[in-house]
Formats: structure tokens, sequence, C-alpha cells
């Protein structure tokens, strides 16, 4: 670990430069404040203009003293020009400095009627924003998300799609990477798709979709980025809120309290969920034989799932001195599920009939996954937006899953018996370094370096009893100890530049270096990696318009994705044995190369943006499924029979091309609508494996939101997926819709809200189709309860003073795909 850590201070001490400093004659200086409370008003924009053109020459922020500083201005005729957000531009004429500093005292501003009016209403924000390089989703703007899920919530973000177990897709591509607050977070260490089911959405405050991230992130996710911002209170005070969720598919308790005392910030969080979910389904299969012979299975199966979890947080940030703040947390999860399954499977053969039926059982108490997870970081402002931040994370998670089997036949009755047990254990830890300094009023430079550390581990053992008489043994070929390990080293340099006061240029690039290590405990069999990789980022924008209300950006980006454990685990389910998946440990990465052109207007009441997109990938990473012998699965097994096969392989080219477009207006002062729609051409192709696929897909949403008298309101939406194109088939459209009635209470600092979800439809069909030509056909098919009613509850407490918040850093590990997203 130490090579790393100083590699990393070495790659940060090659990419600070030393940057010159001009000379000048003389400084101006000032303190703002608020002119109703006489407070610092933190971060309001001051511009020094020259008093001949009325153009900005230089440009800074307050600090949290609300003093501002220029140096080294030249002697001349100046103006000095102060805003922010909520308060009346004030303008300071006549600034001529000469060999003395120039101070202008305390200058007051003055807090706008209407402004604040919007602050306190919390109608007034979009409910999607856009921007040069991200789309934001203002989640807790949307009624209809009290008491549902993250996963539930993802379903109506522009530009993404989630399916039925939660996985969710960016234009199209599954390689996307989700963070919480911009940073890895150990709720979605082992699975991003059963995390997100675990999240409640009431905890979210908005939604980031980054489609052209900068040489900053990391350079995982092919299709880009997904940042989950969860709402927290930087006010002053004491403030808390209780939050609870009763409903037919999911509930939860969530409770939290922060306290905010001059220097010390105290943040605390506590909560219960438990989420319940039933699908039936059918799987019919052809295998091609030869010689004009086939093979039919046919199965019928039914599934109930449910799991559940505590957790709590708890976080403090101190100011060392007006330059230095230091932050500390750690937060904790303990989810445990069970899951029932009940298969019917028949097999018919030219030389072979199987039949038979399993009852397989995941147990609560044996299906568990305790988490753990510590942050801290350093802050030292030389002065606004010019600091330097250490950051550290370290992420423990373990999870344990065990099931148990019971097979019979219809002459034998039960003639089996099978229980799996695999127990695997995360370790991550992670150190970076980020640096930014403006180098003028127009420009900023942002360097740093990274190191992510990690090791996983997975055991597997499945033993089985045949019923004769010598009880449960071991399945040696079934069974193994899997030991990898992931190390990265990063370093990054970025540069924003503004030009003419309507073009913003930022471009950088990112070098990560990896090395991976994995071992088969039980077995001589091993993975060894080096790759090393070049990541340059470019976005550039217009603004244009009388009122600056058009902008057009270009980006592009070179993405990597990394497998994650889940992926490259070799562990072999089998649950079903006639439809038999495994992960691969031999899984490399694969690169994209990400165009987009975008546009972007707000006119009056309406806000439109439109973008293209192109994205090529090479070594594309899938799942491959094939026919293979059943003896090859079952060493034992003597019936000449076939088993259908899938694991995820680096299977060539993937070429995808498309087009987006978001629409939200305003029809009355009540009464918004919001849509969006977005249709993408996919190829897949693989030479080894002999096949490709292509076609068109598109999904598109379309929101209504009303808001009557006395605090109520409502909202109706309606969600559409098409056909999606993959390597050997495609799966069916669907559709999802919502509705939900929202009170305000308790003078609006409490509100009950009534959702319904797909209330027209009892199920949503899943249905995938997967062919290889002379091999076999497939079709699967799932019917998903997802009819929903939930009634949630939101209370908050506490008082509040009107400060100014700090800024604060935090890591972000988004450098691989994770889980089954």
């Amino acid at each position: 670990m130490m090579k790393y850590i100083a590699l990393l201070w070495v790659l940060l001490g090659v990419l600070c430069p030393v940057v010159a400093q001009t000379t000048s004659t003389s400084r101006i200086t000032g303190t703002v404040l608020n002119a109703t409370t006489k407070q610092p008003v933190e971060f309001a924009t001051v511009a020094l203009l020259s008093k001949a053109t009325s153009k900005p020459l230089d440009g800074t922020v307050c600090n949290d003293k609300g003093a501002f500083v220029f140096e080294k201005v030249a002697p001349g005729e100046y103006s000095v020009s102060i805003s922010f957000v909520g308060f009346e531009t004030k303008v300071v004429e006549n600034v001529t400095p000469g060999a003395a500093t120039v101070n202008l005292g305390q200058v007051l501003l003055t807090p706008t009627t209407q402004q604040l009016g919007e602050v306190q209403v919390v109608g007034q924000k979009e409910l999607v924003e856009t921007h040069a390089d991200r789309i934001v989703y203002n989640a807790e703007k949307d009624i209809s998300n009290a008491g549902a899920t993250a996963a539930e919530m993802l379903r109506k973000v522009p530009l993404l799609t989630v399916d039925n177990d939660g996985n969710v897709e960016l234009r199209g591509s599954t390689s996307v990477r989700v963070l919480i607050n911009g940073k890895p977070s150990s709720i979605l260490a082992s699975s991003v798709a059963d995390a997100l089911r675990r999240l409640p959405a009431d905890k979210v405050k908005a939604v980031e979709v980054i489609t052209s991230p900068g040489a900053k992130y990391d350079a995982e996710g092919s299709g880009g980025v997904i940042n989950i911002i969860l709402k927290k209170n930087d006010l002053t005070g004491m403030t808390g809120s209780i939050d609870a969720t009763a409903g037919t598919r999911y509930s939860n308790v969530n409770t939290n309290l922060t306290i905010r005392r001059g220097k010390l910030g105290i943040t605390s969080e506590a909560g219960s969920y438990a989420h319940y979910n039933r699908s039936r389904g059918s799987i019919d299969r052809t295998d091609f034989l030869g010689d004009n012979q086939t093979a039919q299975l046919s199965q019928q199966n039914s599934r109930r799932n449910g799991g559940g979890g505590i957790y709590a947080r708890l976080g403090f940030d101190y100011d060392l001195t007006e330059k230095d703040a230091v932050t500390v947390g750690a937060y904790t999860d303990l989810y445990r599920s069970t899951a029932t399954q009940h298969l019917a499977s028949t097999y018919v053969a030219p030389l072979s009939f199987d039949q038979f039926a399993r009852d397989i059982r995941r147990p609560w108490g044996a299906n568990w996954w305790p988490e753990l997870s510590l942050n801290g970081s350093y802050t030292h402002t030389f002065k606004p937006k010019h600091e330097l931040s250490l950051l550290a994370l370290q992420n423990y998670v373990s999870n344990t899953s065990a099931y148990n089997l019971d097979q019979t036949r219809p002459e034998q009755g039960l003639d089996y018996l099978e229980t799996g047990n695999n127990r695997s254990r995360s370790r991550e830890t992670t150190l970076q370094l980020d640096y930014t300094q403006p180098l003028d009023s127009t420009s900023v430079l942002e360097l740093g370096a990274k190191t992510i550390l990690r090791n996983e581990q997975s055991d597997y053992r499945i033993s089985a009893d045949s019923l004769n008489g010598e009880g449960f043994a071991l399945l040696p070929s079934r069974s193994n100890e899997f030991n990898y390990q992931q190390n990265v080293v990063a370093g990054y340099a970025s540069y924003g530049l503004r030009l003419l006061r309507s073009y913003n240029l930022k471009a950088g690039a990112r070098v990560e270096h990896t090395r991976v290590d994995g071992d088969f405990l039980t077995s001589s069999t091993s993975v060894r990696q080096r790759y090393t990789n070049f990541i340059p980022t470019l976005n550039i924008s217009h603004e244009f318009g009388k009122e600056k209300e058009h902008k057009l950006n270009v980006g592009y980006s070179r993405r990597l994705q990394r497998p994650s454990i889940y992926l490259l685990n070799p562990y072999i389910d089998v649950s079903n044995r006639r439809v038999v998946s495994t992960g691969n440990p031999n899984l490399t990465a694969e690169l994209t190369n990400a165009y987009e052109l975008g546009y972007s207007t707000t006119i009056q009441k309406t806000t439109l943006n439109m973008s293209v997109y192109a994205r090529s990938a090479s070594n594309a990473f899938q799942r491959v499924a094939r026919t293979v012998p059943t003896s090859q699965v079952f060493p034992t097994d003597t019936s000449n029979t076939t088993v259908f096969f899938t694991n995820p392989e680096n299977v060539g080219q993937r070429a995808t091309y498309g087009a987006n477009v978001y629409g939200s207006t305003k029809l009355t002062d009540k009464w918004t609508l919001n849509s969006s729609i977005n249709a993408y051409y996919v190829s897949v192709k693989s030479k080894e494996l002999g096949a490709s696929n292509q076609g068109w897909v598109y999904n598109g949403n379309l929101t209504s939101a009303w808001t009557f008298e006395h605090g109520l309101s409502a909202q109706a939406a309606v969600y559409i997926n098409s056909p999606r194109v993959f390597l050997q088939g495609r799966t069916n459209g669907n559709v999802w819709h919502n509705l939900s009635v929202k009170k305000e209470l308790f003078d609006k600092k409490g509100s009950l809200t009534l959702g319904l979800d797909n209330p027209f439809a009892r199920t949503i069909r899943f249905r995938t189709t997967i062919t290889q030509a002379d091999l076999f056909s497939s079709q699967e098919v799932t019917y998903a309860y997802n009819r929903a009613v939930r009634l949630s509850f939101n209370w908050q407490f506490g008082k509040m003073d009107d400060a100014p918040k700090k800024a604060r850093k935090t890591i972000s590990n988004d450098d691989r795909q994770g889980g089954k997203g």
C-alpha cells in the first residue's frame, strides 16, 4: 500500500505547476453584508469593471466573513459590481485606486422580495435543469417519489431506463457508474441494483446525469455517471425530520437530526426499510441437435422475495481556522433478505426425458450484508475557489448468501437435496488529493492524484445429498475460494477558460494505471492484468441570445469500464440446472469514445434541451449464452443432454448513435408538463462468436403536475420503453404509470402523500428472446406484480438560522462497473 501512496504524492508533485504572479500597484477591499440581518454574504460574486467600457476586468467571490480583495490593481477609474442570488445587484461607482489601498468598507446587499419568495416556495425550482455536461432531476420536487425506492425514482429521470431487476441504463448503455453525493458508497458496494431497491427515494434531493464527465471524474462508466445527491441540512441551529411510509411493496422509517453551532456541525441519521416483490414466469427453449433433431425445454416458475434492514449515519465537520476545515463520518447498514422459488421443468430430447420440480429457499437468517464506511477530509482554502484537499475513504462490506434446494420427480418423489453458501468480503481504501487555483477571473486550473486499493474475496461451497444414505457431500467441481485485488493509481489535469464572455472551454486529461491479481485458492488458476490508459476530455459551450437564453455545447470524452467482482466471480449459479450462469475472472476492461452535441434554452415558461450523441466501444463485454453438455457443469451427469450456459465476455464492438429531447412548460401558473424522449440505433458485433445484432431503441415519459388551493397538489406520469437490443437477442417494451396526491400539513412543516403505481395494470411483462443460429432459440417471460399503493408522512422540526453553507469535499470512486448495474 505504501508504494501506491508514495506514487500518489509523486504524481501530484509532477502535476502542480508554479503559477507566476503579475505585478501591480494597488488593491481594493471591502465587506459584503446582508442589509437586513447584517450577516456576511458568503460567496457573493464581485466584479471589477472598467469605468470607460463597463466590461469586467477581474472577478472574485467573498469569503465566509463576506470579505473580498482585488490584488495589484493598476491605477485608473473603475466600478465594482456585487451580486448574489436572492439580493439586488449593487454597483459601487468611481473607484480610483492609486498607490494606497482602497477600502470600500461595508457594502450592504438588499434582499429582493421576489427572490426571497422563490426560496421559500419549493415549487419554484424546475423539475429538470440542463447544464453543459449534465441534466439534473430535482427529485425532491416530484411528489410521486414519496414512499418509493430509488430504483423506481430513476425511471423518471431523463435519459435513464431501469429494468425489473433494478439495472440502470444511460442512453442504452449498462456501463454506468452510480455515485452517492459524488462519491462511492458502501450502500452500492455489493450490488447497485439491490442497493437502489433498498434506498428510499424520500432521501434523495436530486439526480445528476453526467453525460460528458470531465478529467476530474474517474474514467469509469462508458455511458456516463449518475450522481444521486441525498438531502442534507447546512443551516445553523438544530433541525430534523421524520419520514414514514407504509405500502404494499415497500415501507420505511427515516429520522435525521442536524446540530450546527459555530464551527462545529453534527449530522445523525437512522432508519429502517423493507421491500416485498412477487413474480411468475416461464422459459421455453428449443435446442437444435443436428440431423434435424431438436430438444425442448419448458419451465414454469414463481418467486417471492423480500428484504429489510437498519442503517445509521454520523458525521462531524469542524472549521479549524477560517481557511482550514476537517470532516469525519461513518455509515453502517445491516441488510437481510429472504426468497422462495418454485420451479417446474420438463426437458424432452430424442434419447432423453427429464422432468423435475424444485423448491428453493433463501432463509432470512442466512442471507445478510453488514456494511461499514469511514471517511474523512481536510481542506485548506487559500482564498475563495483556490484550495487544496486531502480525502480518505475506507469501505468494508461482507456478504453471506445461502440457499436450500429440494428436488422432486413425479414417480420417485423427493430424490435430491442441495445447499449452497457463498461468503464474500470486500475492503476498499482510497486516498485522493485535489488542487484548484483560479489563474485569473476567466480561467481555473484543477490538478489531482488518486489511488484506490481493493481486496475482495469469495468463498463458495456447494454440498449435495442424493438420498443414497451417505448424506451431504461437498461438490469440489462447484466449490472454490477466489481472492481478487485491483489497485488503481491515477493523476489528472484540467483547465477551464471563459472566452469573449460567452464561450466556456474545459479541457483535461487523466492517466490511470491498473493492476489486477486474482487467485483461485483451491486450484492453480490465476489472473494477472496490467494496463495503463490515457483519458482525454473536452467540453466547449457557447451562450447566446439577448439574455443568454440559448446554450450550445460540444463534448468529447474517453471512458473506461472495468469489470466488478460481480462480473468476475466464477461462482456457478445452478439453482435452475437447465439454465446456468457464472462470472468470468478473465474479463478485461472495455474502452469507449463518446461524442455529444447539445442545445438548451429557456424562453418564458418553457425549457427545451436537445442533443445528439455517438459512442463507440471496443473490447465491449456482454453476457453471452450458449448450450453446453450437461456433464461440463455436472461431471457425474451421464444423460447426454444440454444446459443453457451464460457468462460475461469481451464480445468485440458496440456502437450507438442517438438523439434525445427534453421539454418542460407551464401551461398555467398551477399546471406543468414535462416530457422527454430518447432514441438511438445500436449495433453489436463479435467476430469471435460470429454473431451480430442491431436495431432502433427508444424510451420516453410524460409527466403532468397540478397545484391546487389549501396545500393540495397532484401528479400523473407515464413511462414507455421500447424493445432493447443486445448481441444475441432483444427484450420487449413495457409501459409503467403513476398517480400521486399530496397534502401539506402543520403550516407546511409536514405532508401526507398517497401514491399509486400501475393502478390500471396488475403486472408488467418482461420478455427476453435469445437466439443463436443452428444452436438454440430461447424465450423467457416474467410477469412482475408491480401494482402498489403507499401512504407517506413527512414532518420537519427545529429552528433554522439563515447562515451560508460551506463547501465540503468528497471522494468519487467512479472507476468501475458495479454490481448488477
